[in-house]
């Protein structure tokens, strides 16, 4: 008798959670976003954009001019190789290997993964991201959204119908935090 009893309550439980469940399943939706236009319609951002664009080209015209350097002193070894015993060839040729490193160690110092570029836009970047992250979370959750989806991200999204891009809601919760561009001033 016991055991017909467990039974029936956990068949009678597992109906129950089967009639329930796929209500709550429905009642979760999707939606997406579109993080460039909301990153675009952030002030703060492009400053910090432009910021890491102006590092980037300084440091791409140093690189350059040390490049120069090293294809001046490699034309100069040429055009007096033939004259030059060989201990001072030698000499040269060890000066110009010697400066191409520096130059390359200089554009891997600036320009690698754990460079400084990397960790500047780390610096100014990063924290306008968490705060958009935080602000997608926030609506999902109030919302009660399955899924929030990134249509500038990799993922193609072939189709998005406009009510459920909650980029401008995105944008308005960021508001609340740092600078936004105004709602209706807003490029789409």
């Amino acid at each position: 008798m016991k055991s017909f009893l467990i039974k029936s309550l956990s068949i009678s439980s597992l109906l129950l959670i089967m009639l329930v469940a796929p209500s709550t399943i429905f009642a979760q939706k999707d939606a997406y976003v579109d993080t460039q236009y909301i990153l675009d319609n952030i002030p703060e951002y492009k400053d910090a954009q432009d910021e890491i664009d102006d590092i980037s080209a300084k440091w791409q015209k140093e690189i350059e001019a040390k490049y120069k350097e090293v294809e001046d002193m490699y034309k100069a070894y040429q055009a007096e190789a033939v004259l030059l015993p060989a201990d001072v060839k030698k000499q040269k040729e060890d000066a110009i290997i010697k400066k191409e490193k520096e130059v390359k160690d200089l554009q891997k110092k600036y320009f690698s993964p754990e460079g400084e570029l990397f960790k500047k836009r780390q610096e100014l970047i990063q924290p306008i991201q968490e705060k958009v992250y935080n602000a997608i979370e926030t609506i999902a959750q109030t919302r009660n959204l399955g899924f929030v989806f990134d249509k500038a991200g990799g993922m193609t999204l072939l189709y998005g119908n406009p009510k459920y891009d909650i980029s401008d809601d995105v944008l308005d919760e960021v508001g609340t935090v740092m600078q936004t561009v105004k709602r209706e001033q807003r490029k789409k």
